[in-house]
C-alpha cells in the first residue's frame, strides 16, 4: 500500500528496539491517524533510498513528506525529523520542539551520539516486529 500524498511516512530501523518504541509512541498519539510507517529494511524504503542516494549513509529516522500528487518528496532526518514528528504528534508546544532553540549542529551531534548506542541500550530484534492487526494497515512492507 502506498501512502496517501497528504500523509507523512516514517522510515525507521525495523530491527531497533528504540525505533520500534518510537513507532508505537507515534501510533498511540497520532490523533489524525494518517502517519504511515515503513522499515528501512523493506522494499518500499529501498525505493525511496534509491531516489535519494544522499541518504545512503544516514543512520536516522527518515521522515518523508509530499505536498501533493506529483510534488517532490521532502526528506527530513536526524534531529529535524524528531522535531517535525513531535510537532505532528504533540503540536508545537512539545518538549522536543524546544530543541529548535539549539543550533542544528548541536542537536544532530546529540542525535548521532544516541544513534550509535541505541542497540546497546534498547536492544536489537532479529526481524521486524509484526504490528498488531489494529494498526497493520498503516505499515508498508
Amino acid at each position: 500500500m502506498a501512502p496517501d500524498s497528504r500523509d507523512l511516512l516514517l522510515l525507521y530501523d525495523g530491527l531497533c528496539g528504540f525505533c520500534d518504541r518510537t513507532v508505537r509512541f507515534v501510533l498511540a498519539r497520532d490523533r489524525r491517524g494518517t502517519m504511515r510507517f515503513a522499515p528501512l529494511q523493506g522494499e518500499f524504503a529501498a525505493g525511496i533510498l534509491a531516489r535519494h542516494p544522499e541518504l545512503r549513509d544516514v543512520d536516522s529516522l527518515i521522515l518523508v513528506e509530499r505536498a501533493g500528487a506529483g510534488a517532490p518528496e521532502r526528506i527530513t532526518v536526524r534531529s529535524d525529523a524528531v522535531v517535525r514528528i513531535a510537532d505532528y504528534v504533540c503540536g508545537g508546544w512539545s518538549a522536543a520542539a524546544l530543541l529548535r532553540l539549539l543550533p542544528r549542529a548541536v542537536r544532530d551531534w546529540g542525535y548521532d551520539v544516541f544513534a550509535r548506542s541505541r542497540y546497546r541500550i534498547f536492544g536489537r530484534y532479529t526481524s521486524c516486529p509484526i504490528p498488531d492487526p489494529g494498526t497493520r494497515a498503516r505499515f508498508i512492507d
